[in-house]
């Protein structure tokens, strides 16, 4: 049986909306290496120069958990035009920052635009894809943003080294106005629309839940766990959540849908889906810091070493789509989890040996994983909801994603900083000592992600066995 084709324009449409995406995860990741010469150029703080990254990430954390009632409202070519203007305005007034506070606005327009076009992509492929090749497009849409990660400090460390910090949001712009010219010609409006009142109070509990949230979590590396912006920071967060979980319950279109977790399947593949995100941003953080602080090279070949490991999972990604269309869900899960699983077991157990080639090669091993279940997971997730609950769901996912943002980078950096200030210095065996005790927490995580997936996956086989 032949598959059936997928339409130019939708194809058109999810390159547009990837494109997009991939600019916002580029430049997140690739800004961290400009932050030294940031500090000396506007002379800041460690502290201050992150909340580029913060303010980024929050605004972005605010935005998805609207992406349901945005498309609800209004019509996706207008939203992924939205989406596009205002961060091709971040990039303009990033490139153009005569101060930091400038360049943070700028990070907080391109948060803006990110935000609303990030969910836009699986929304149409969803949507629009013919459902023999959804899976298969899944992974499309997942490399076109799991290879970012990789690349970015690469890119930013040869654009800042070469050119200067600027030229990060400068060599973004001709794709910011490809992806517009693109979207505009492609995307098209297949459902209909419907009228929703935002209610502002679920909005308010979010941003308390994420504000709280990404500032806890990121003091969690200063050790002074009991200051309110850490600990009772996270505690507010918890409160924020139990409400926004109550009013949810109480009204008839809530901003997310968190009704949906009484589906024990969507659940268990939404809690896979966000500590596989914890432990790929836990892996994205502690390799080019161990590169750096224990072989002592420099950021730019940290960069080159983990550079492989993101076309590794950008090649697996559609592979593991394409099992998915064919197969079903269990073999290229399970396959790519085994993957993932050989990484943090070789990282565990031989932290403090640990060359360049060697990293080099089982994170290629851990990406390539990564890049086949990803996408596996999100569709599966998303097909055991009825068809008109599917934004919603993808929205939960997408929220879930940048939380893990927040909560992946901070834990395992905490791991490292109380090692290094139990030792009282940022040593080589003090750096070795907080990564073994990341990875053995990241270890910890995929053992309980497998489980999840051989009791549902199993689950799975029988049900269609009877």
């Amino acid at each position: 049986m032949t598959k059936e084709k997928i339409p130019r324009n939708v194809i058109a449409s999810i390159f547009a909306t990837g494109i997009l995406s991939f600019s916002g995860v580029i430049i997140e990741t690739s800004m961290n290496i400009a932050f030294p010469t940031l500090m000396k150029e506007f002379n800041l703080t460690t502290s201050t120069v992150q909340w580029l990254t913060s303010i980024y990430l929050l605004t972005i954390s605010i935005i998805v958990p609207l992406s349901a009632n945005l498309k609800a409202n209004f019509k996706i070519k207008h939203l992924f035009i939205t989406a596009n203007l205002f961060y091709l305005g971040g990039l303009i007034i990033g490139a153009c920052a005569p101060n930091f506070e400038v360049l943070l606005l700028g990070r907080i327009v391109e948060g803006l635009g990110t935000g609303i076009a990030l969910p836009l992509m699986f929304n149409i492929i969803m949507e629009q894809v013919p459902k023999s090749r959804i899976g298969m497009m899944m992974g499309v849409g997942n490399m076109i943003t799991g290879i970012a990660p990789a690349l970015g400090p690469t890119f930013g460390g040869m654009v800042v080294t070469h050119l200067g910090w600027r030229w990060i949001f400068y060599v973004m712009i001709p794709f910011i106005l490809f992806s517009l010219i693109l979207g505009v010609s492609g995307i098209k409006q297949k459902s209909s629309l419907r009228k929703i009142k935002f209610d502002y109070l679920s909005i308010v509990l979010i941003a308390i839940f994420f504000v709280g949230m990404i500032l806890g979590f990121s003091n969690l590396s200063t050790g002074d766990y009991w200051r309110i912006d850490c600990f009772g920071a996270i505690l507010i967060s918890f409160i924020a959540l139990g409400l926004l979980i109550y009013r949810s319950n109480k009204i008839n279109d809530p901003v997310l849908d968190l009704k949906l977790f009484k589906n024990k399947f969507f659940a268990a593949h939404a809690l896979a889906f966000f500590l596989i995100q914890i432990i790929s941003l836990g892996n994205a953080f502690l390799l080019p810091n161990y590169i750096q602080l224990v072989n002592r090279n420099s950021a730019l070949i940290a960069g080159l070493v983990v550079l492989p490991a993101g076309f590794a999972g950008a090649i697996l990604a559609p592979i593991g789509g394409n099992l998915l269309d064919k197969y079903g869900a269990r073999k290229p899960i399970l396959i790519g989890s085994c993957f993932m699983l050989l990484e943090l077991v070789v990282f565990t157990l031989f932290t403090q040996y640990l060359s360049n080639f060697c990293i080099l090669i089982i994170y290629m091993a851990y990406m390539g994983g990564m890049g086949m279940v990803m996408g596996c997971v999100m569709t599966t997730a998303l097909n055991y909801l009825e068809k008109d609950t599917v934004t919603q769901g993808n929205a939960i996912l997408n929220t879930l994603q940048e939380f893990a943002g927040a909560v992946g980078t901070a834990t395992t950096a905490a791991f490292v900083a109380f090692a290094q200030r139990e030792a009282g210095s940022k040593s080589v065996k003090a750096t070795i000592y907080g990564t073994h005790m990341a990875y053995i927490f990241l270890l910890v995580l995929v053992i309980i992600v497998i489980t999840l997936f051989l009791k549902f996956t199993q689950t799975i086989k029988k049900t269609k066995a009877k």
